[in-house]
């Protein structure tokens, strides 16, 4: 059996790679392990369930809450709220594991299940290999312990996990919206009613689209992934800006009001002046990964904040962050985490701290975001090549060594093999398009030649 979880959790087609049986299973076995390491000692322990409006959530849920209940876990179920609510949820209740029904922005049938440790922060590695482990023993034939009687888990509904979160919205946010006029795309997904309720209660004026889930519709053809209907919501309404999520709500980007996209590098470069203004970006640095824009790196050390790069994935961003005691970092696909209100990406939290920084400033987000140019960046997927040469070939690093030559301080060069596909991934930024077109060909050519 390949390794189950991911970089975010376990995720897969529903009802075909994400069964029932495996969500239950993997329940049981979540709280095996936890008990097994202490987490339980000395209290009956309690989870909390979110899950997203995916179709597949309802069944999925109900084999999670089930698998919990049996192993004498008291399950606290949320309903359909984003992700970063169910993390926030799991600290703030005091819980000690949360659980998380979602694929994010991944299209409709796929689903997910994703493990928040108590705080709300997410499984360490060994603690999702050790429960994959323990899965697999027991679905082999070893049978569980099973509790009965009154050690069995109880379920409640707990219907105030919507008002708590948004009020946790509110309290932190720097300052009210009153008079912004904001058009949200919610992706028909978890924050369909969140987000809407957190941005009125600030004060703002909305619009809302892509709020109507009716579990077949997550993701399509609006939020984060698709910005073109909030695009034209805003400059139809005349909004100052507009803010999309994913299905999960752990991501935002914006639009500003002529209609232009403001990526996850622009929102952390307005958000890192904003947090520097106020004293609480700590050690005047920002974390980011290595596929961020050059124009950010630029204008962070115009600014004079120090920057931060890790591997890609937000899972990286977190643990740098976590580790030298940072507040900010993020991605350019608009995971933005804000670790003083925040546990994980949360694309509510960061459209609200946006656009508290337009009301704030009393200027524009284009104004704002102008603090970094982006520059022109080109990707070419370079496929049915031996990825794992790609730090060996003397060909190659001569290739590279002669573009970055080229390029200058203007340009970068970033040669990736990809995680999951026998590819490797050519990016190349220039001041100019066309020089970036032309040395990414280039280099794509000389990996095919060196790696085919």
């Amino acid at each position: 059996m390949g390794r189950l979880f991911g970089t975010d959790g376990v995720r897969g087609v529903a009802n075909a790679d994400l069964t029932a049986e495996l969500a239950l299973g993997l329940s049981v076995a979540a709280a095996h392990v936890l008990a097994e390491a202490g987490t339980f000692a000395g209290h009956r322990p309690t989870a909390v369930v979110g899950r997203d409006p995916r179709a597949s959530g309802e069944f999925l849920e109900a084999a999670v809450v089930a698998g919990l209940a049996s192993a004498g876990v008291d399950v606290l179920r949320v309903g359909v709220l984003p992700t970063p609510a169910v993390a926030y949820l799991t600290g703030a209740l005091g819980a000690d594991l949360g659980v998380m029904l979602s694929a994010s922005h991944n299209a409709m049938p796929d689903n997910g299940i994703k493990f928040f440790a108590r705080g709300g922060h997410k499984l360490a590695d060994e603690l999702e290999d050790r429960i994959e482990q323990v899965y697999e023993q027991h679905r082999t034939g070893e049978p569980w312990e099973r509790p009965t009687g009154s050690g069995v888990g109880r379920v409640t509904d707990y219907d105030e996990g919507f008002d708590k979160y948004v009020a946790h919205l509110i309290a932190v946010l720097p300052n009210r919206l009153d008079g912004l006029k904001v058009v949200l795309d919610e992706a028909h997904g978890a924050a369909s009613r969140v987000s809407p309720e957190a941005f009125a209660r600030a004060g703002a004026e909305v619009v809302t689209i892509g709020a109507e889930p009716d579990g077949l519709n997550i993701n399509e053809g609006c939020g984060s992934t698709h910005l073109e209907l909030l695009k034209a919501a805003v400059v139809e309404h005349g909004a100052d800006l507009g803010i999309a999520h994913d299905g999960d709500a752990d991501r935002c980007l914006a639009v500003d009001a002529q209609g232009n996209e403001i990526d996850g590098d622009q929102i952390l470069a307005v958000l890192a002046l904003a947090m520097r203004e106020a004293g609480t970006l700590r050690g005047n640095t920002v974390v980011a990964t290595v596929m961020s824009n050059l124009g950010f790196k630029l204008a962070m050390e115009r600014e004079g904040v120090e920057l931060v790069q890790t591997a890609v994935g937000d899972r990286y961003v977190l643990e740098a962050m976590k580790a030298h005691g940072f507040g900010l970092g993020g991605e350019q696909s608009g995971h933005v985490i804000v670790l003083d209100h925040a546990t994980t990406g949360d694309g509510t939290l960061t459209g609200l701290m946006l656009a508290a920084r337009v009301v704030a400033t009393g200027r524009t987000l284009a104004d704002l975001a102008g603090v970094m140019e982006r520059l022109p960046q080109v990707l070419v997927n370079v496929p049915d090549v031996d990825k794992s040469r790609v730090q060996t070939s003397a060909e190659l690093s001569h290739a590279v060594a002669e573009a970055e030559r080229e390029l200058g301080s203007t340009g970068r060069v970033l040669l990736r093999p990809s995680g999951t596909e026998p590819l490797v991934r050519v990016m190349v930024e220039a001041a100019d398009i066309e020089q970036a077109r032309c040395v990414a060909g280039r280099l794509a050519d000389v990996v095919k030649s060196a790696l085919g």
